[in-house]
């Protein structure tokens, strides 16, 4: 009997300190975050869409975490996110205090773009999640003589472009190189607003590579009033649903070959985790599952959907841990694919 009752009295200590681990985890970061305002670097000007949906993340986000820290946005453009991610992974605080948002571009540039200027390796970066998948397009003013897409291949495009990571530079790049248009890149525009505003202004005659959710966003008069004309949607094959709708042709329907078929895979594949939210290498990993977890949560909000809806915003939200695959995935690509979309990038 006396046996017995000391068994039982094991297996409650033993419950007991079961029950109690979670809890101790969840006060540690709790204890973490009650008080602390957090540092959300966003790697893109204030005004355009990745700093839109970056502003409407951090009203919400600090809610999901525990003890509800504040969450404040600050801008740091430059070179299409390539500041912001080396500002992160080499000089950001490493205990999780400090956050960011970054082009999509960016994560690529060390593996396709100009290596020199990367000092970072994503794979070492803690993905939080990603707002959205994302769809890019190639529009025409309506008073260029590219009235399709099909005029590209016989017709020049004069557009505007912005920083070496940037979409609406690499995009039309790609798309001169290996499937033969005839865009004409006109440099120098700090960002997407920037070369839109251009368009609209006469200096250019196009963009391509616009994130479709953020010009859906801030130009959606130009669409209800045909000043636009959307040449192409840049996307997985399936394409976009509303733009297929709209009987908008996919760029690869396009494409010639197999090998022409890997070598916009790889660029294109950046495209899966559109919106990518990070946090610097090192932070400690049950704060990195806080992060997730809130992510996870936020875009799950029934007021942060509302607002989103309000403000247009495509919430099609994929996961850290998934993201994270995703990037492992892309850079064991192998070498041979690589040096060809490097080339096609230049």
């Amino acid at each position: 009997m006396f046996g017995n009752r000391r068994l039982f009295g094991a297996i409650a200590i033993l419950f007991a300190a079961i029950a109690v681990q979670p809890a101790f985890a969840q006060s540690a970061a709790e204890k973490f975050f009650t008080g602390r305002q957090l540092d959300f670097i966003v790697g893109s000007r204030a005004g355009g869409g990745y700093a839109i949906y970056a502003s409407l993340l951090s009203r919400y986000f600090g809610k999901y975490l525990p003890g509800k820290p504040n969450v404040v946005a600050r801008n740091m453009d430059g070179a299409g996110s390539l500041i912001a991610a080396n500002y992160l992974y080499t000089k950001a605080p490493k205990d999780g205090s400090t956050f960011g948002a970054l082009f999509m571009g960016a994560v690529m540039d060390p593996l396709i773009g100009e290596e020199a200027q990367a000092r970072f390796d994503p794979r070492k970066f803690s993905f939080i999640g990603s707002a959205n998948k994302e769809t890019s397009i190639c529009v025409a003013w309506h008073t260029a003589d590219v009235k399709t897409f099909e005029d590209m291949f016989s017709k020049e495009l004069i557009i505007g472009t912005s920083g070496i990571t940037s979409s609406i530079r690499q995009y039309p790049t790609v798309l001169n190189n290996v499937l033969g248009t005839k865009f004409k890149l006109i440099t120098g525009y700090p960002g997407s607003q920037d070369a839109a505003l251009a368009m609209e202004r006469g200096e250019t005659q196009g963009l391509c590579g616009i994130q479709w959710s953020s010009f859906i966003t801030n130009y959606p008069s130009w669409l209800e009033k045909d000043q636009v004309r959307i040449l192409a949607q840049l996307s997985s094959p399936d394409g976009d649903p509303e733009l297929n709708r709209r009987g908008v042709p996919n760029m690869w329907t396009f494409v010639k070959n197999d090998a022409d078929r890997r070598v916009l895979s790889v660029i294109f594949s950046q495209l899966e985790f559109g919106r990518p939210y990070v946090l610097p290498p090192g932070v400690p990993a049950d704060l990195i599952a806080a992060y997730r977890v809130a992510f996870d949560a936020t875009v799950q909000d029934q007021e942060f959907l509302a607002e989103a809806k309000k403000l247009q915003l495509d919430i099609d939200a994929v996961s850290g841990e998934r993201v994270q695959k995703l990037v492992e995935d892309i850079y064991a690509t192998p070498k041979a694919d690589i040096e060809k979309a490097k080339a096609a990038l230049r």
